[in-house]
This record gives C-alpha cells, sequence and structure tokens, in this order.
C-alpha cells in the first residue's frame, strides 16, 4: 500500500494498494495485441483521437488528481500541460497512418523486397513523477499508434492520472487490457521489467533507475528505450540580451519546481559580462513567486517530497562557491523551497555536476567559444542546452559542438509535438514525441518474393 502526500500541504490524499497482477496484466496486454496489431492505422488514430477528446473533457479532474499529487500549479498543468497532452495523442493519430515501410524494390534479381513495419509487442512502461500525465502520454500514445499493447507503472507518488488514462483509453474504444496499468515501487518494476512476457522496456527516470532496468532486461534481450537525468548548460555570449536571457534562464531553472530533466542548471557568462549577468539573474529569480498551486499568480509549487526538499538543500548547502539568492527551505506548510542561485562554483563540484533537481541555478564564467563548449560538455549528462548570443553563425557553430539532445538559441524548454525529444551520454537513448517516437515501438521486417523460378531451379524440384 502506498499513501499519497499532498506536497503542498503535506496531507494525506489516499492510499493505493500495490499491485500483485503483474503477470496478469502483461497476459492481459498480449491478448488485447493479437487483436489490435490488426487494426487497420485509421482504426488505431480514431481511438487516439477520442481518447484526445476524451482527456479535454475530463481536464478539470485530471488537473485536479495531478495538482494534489504533485503541487505544480493548477495554471500550468490546465493550460498548459494538459492541451499538450492532447495535441501530442492527436499527433500520434496522425503518425500511426504515417508508419510506412519501403516501395517495393528488386534488390536481388528474380526477388520483389518490400520492407515494412510491425509493432514490438507489448510494451513495460514506466513513468516518473515529475510530470506524470504528460509522461504517460508521451509513452502510451506512440506506443499505441505502432500498434503495441502496453502494461505502464507510474511513479509510486503519482498514480492516479495514469490510472484515469487507462479508463479513458477504454472509453475511447480501445480493446479491454490494451493499456494495463499496474502500481507500487521498485519491486513492482521489477517485475514488469524481467517479466518474459514483455517485449520491450521504456522508462523515463534516474540514470541509476536506467542502469538498473537495462540489467534487468538483458536475460530477455528486450529492447531498451531510456529518457533519464540531465544537467543542462546555458552559454552566455557576450553580445547576448541579458535581460531576455535572465528571463528565459530563470523560467527553464524553475519551471515545475526545476524538477525537469530538461531545466536549465549552469549558467555559464562570457566573463566580459558575468557579472552583469549575475545580477541579472538573481533579479529575475527574485520575481518568481511559490505559493498555493491553486492560487492565482502561483508560478511554482514544492517540490515532491521532504525528502526531495532536503536532497536539493543538501547539494546547496555543501555547494562550492557563493549563495547569491536563495539557498533555504520555505516556511510554509509543504515542501517549498526558494529559487536559488549559486555563483562561482568549481567545476569539479558536486553542484555543478550532479542533477541537483530543484529551482537552483549555478553560474560560471568562460574565456571564449572552446572554453563554454568544453566545460558545457562536461558532465555525464547529455539531454539539453541552451546558446544565448546575438550572432546566429555563433549559435549555430557552437550549437553543433554540444553533446546533447537538444539544443535551444535565445530560449530554453520550448517544445512540440513534431520534434524528437531524448538525450545521448547518461541521459540515455531513444526519443519521445515525433514520428522517431512511434519508430521506437516498431520494427523493420523484410518480405522478399520471388518472381518465377528460372529453368534450371525447376531442375532441382522433385518431380
Amino acid at each position: 500500500m502506498t499513501t499519497l502526500i499532498n506536497p503542498a500541504t503535506g496531507q494525506v490524499i489516499e492510499e493505493i494498494p500495490d499491485s500483485t497482477d503483474v503477470s496478469a496484466k502483461v497476459a492481459a496486454a498480449r491478448a488485447a495485441f493479437e487483436q489490435w496489431r490488426e487494426a487497420t492505422p485509421g482504426e488505431r488514430a480514431r481511438v487516439l483521437l477520442r481518447l484526445a477528446d476524451l482527456v479535454e473533457r475530463d481536464a478539470d479532474e485530471l488537473t485536479r488528481l495531478e495538482v494534489e499529487e504533485t503541487g505544480k500549479p493548477a495554471a500550468v498543468f490546465r493550460d498548459g500541460e494538459l492541451p499538450f497532452a492532447a495535441d501530442n495523442l492527436r499527433f500520434f493519430a496522425g503518425a500511426a497512418r504515417s508508419l510506412d515501410g519501403t516501395g517495393a524494390g528488386v534488390l536481388s534479381a528474380g526477388y520483389t523486397s518490400v520492407l515494412i513495419r510491425r509493432p514490438v509487442g507489448v510494451v513495460g512502461s514506466i513513468a516518473p513523477w515529475n510530470f506524470p500525465f504528460i509522461m504517460a502520454v508521451w509513452k502510451v500514445g506512440p506506443a499505441i499508434a505502432a500498434g503495441n499493447g502496453v502494461v505502464i507503472k507510474p511513479a509510486p507518488r503519482t498514480p492516479r492520472t495514469t490510472l484515469r488514462l487507462a479508463e479513458l483509453m477504454i472509453e475511447a474504444g480501445a480493446p479491454e487490457g490494451l493499456l494495463g496499468v499496474v502500481t507500487g515501487g521498485g519491486d513492482v518494476g521489477q517485475a514488469l521489467v524481467t517479466d518474459p512476457g514483455v517485449d520491450m522496456v521504456s522508462v523515463t527516470g534516474s540514470t541509476a533507475t536506467g542502469k538498473a532496468v537495462m540489467r534487468g532486461a538483458v536475460d530477455g534481450l528486450k529492447r531498451v528505450h531510456l529518457e533519464l537525468g540531465g544537467k543542462a548548460p546555458a552559454l552566455v555570449f557576450a553580445d547576448a540580451d541579458l535581460e531576455a536571457m535572465a528571463f528565459g534562464v530563470t523560467m527553464g531553472a524553475t519551471y515545475n519546481t526545476g524538477q525537469d530533466c530538461t531545466a536549465a542548471t549552469r549558467v555559464y557568462v562570457e566573463r566580459s559580462r558575468y557579472a552583469e549577468a549575475v545580477d541579472a539573474l538573481a533579479a529575475a529569480l527574485e520575481k518568481v513567486r511559490p505559493g498555493d498551486p491553486w492560487a492565482e499568480g502561483t508560478d511554482i509549487g514544492p517540490l515532491i517530497s521532504a525528502e526531495h526538499r532536503d536532497r536539493v538543500h543538501g547539494f546547496v548547502a555543501r555547494a562550492s562557491g557563493r549563495v547569491v539568492r536563495g539557498g533555504d527551505p520555505l516556511d510554509a506548510p509543504g515542501y517549498y523551497y526558494a529559487p536559488t542561485l549559486v555563483a562561482d562554483a568549481d567545476q569539479s563540484s558536486e553542484i555543478v555536476q550532479g542533477e541537483v533537481f530543484g529551482p537552483v541555478l549555478v553560474a560560471l564564467p568562460f574565456d571564449g567559444e572552446d572554453e563554454a563548449v568544453r566545460l558545457a560538455n562536461d558532465t555525464p549528462y547529455g539531454l539539453a542546452s541552451s546558446v544565448w548570443s546575438s550572432d546566429v553563425s555563433r549559435a549555430l557553430r557552437v550549437s553543433h559542438r554540444l553533446d546533447v539532445g537538444v539544443t535551444w538559441v535565445n530560449d530554453h524548454l520550448p517544445i512540440a509535438s513534431e520534434a524528437p525529444h531524448g538525450g545521448v551520454k547518461g541521459s540515455g537513448f531513444g526519443k519521445d514525441m515525433s514520428q522517431e517516437a512511434v519508430g521506437e515501438y516498431s520494427v523493420t521486417r523484410h518480405l522478399m518474393i520471388k518472381h518465377a523460378a528460372p529453368a534450371a531451379r525447376d531442375s532441382f524440384r522433385p518431380a
């Protein structure tokens, strides 16, 4: 049994029983998959389109569930994340009708070859607590569009929007069992990853979780898709608009209270404007308004738990350098932490290298493009980054040298359903969103058709 706690108040919401039927859910997904794999692209698309409509219909209920469990501002979810999730589903509906193989061609004399795309089978998905609903959509949407069955385990603290998504999937017309949900902690996740009926595992979580999942998937030789941690740098050159930078980086650092693997976390500023940039960032962070998730005007809510708040504070308390702004938990009910700026930390220090996962920015100076790129690439992660400059050539030149999955120029965080999301190095591999995500959940098959047999070959056939 898992007790759900509202992080904005510290009060108990309800208790959710841990699943004991992982294998049964996998078997049900397998049975539904055998039916679903033969559905036409149009039939799959219609289910996903209906699901998007139902998500919008139930926006108020889904907002309540998400806000109670995560503490994120209601307006952020209701007006931003939920409409984007519906847009994702509509994109995947269109992508379901565009999952084409390669047209017929003669690759070997006497034969016509056709390359076709087929679903993987049953996908075991594990979703995180920071964006429980939208991350469930990112996993379920492309897998269902490609023709798979799915069993998904939401994070123990945030299961209810995913449970509701499974109910809406049935209402949208999907076969019973096609989307199964299992709840609980690491033991349930391990059972899902190692279940012999699971053909592929898709995980969004920490790098440590990704490594554990890969180890669990080895014996079954399961396909693995991992979207893991991040430590996104923002490279600020002397010709950047510092006011715009301070606003954009602060938004990128504090959105969802910094509990975002793509969050801006390290700000490297060209030395000639470093002091000015630090002042601008401190002023921008001062304007960020933590508060009641249901109140108008609240920018950020609490961290997810008391344990996580203490973890974030530990990074700051141990940090080298100086705390310019913030640096402490807020004196309020719930698990709030002040938006924080640390300057002049050592590049090799924990706060620069580790994933804090809170509203904490670290600022450091650099001299020249080569040093900026070296510092930016000098962490185990490679998910996201941003470059701030009025020189388009420089922005492109520097962007090409960053070892990351995405680079924004003069902004930080915007995403689109049509654009792939994923990283390199310790940030994992595989893509969410876009047509590439649907491809992740399918396999290419080769169909080779023999033409009329040559006479010489006929002579080997028995009379």
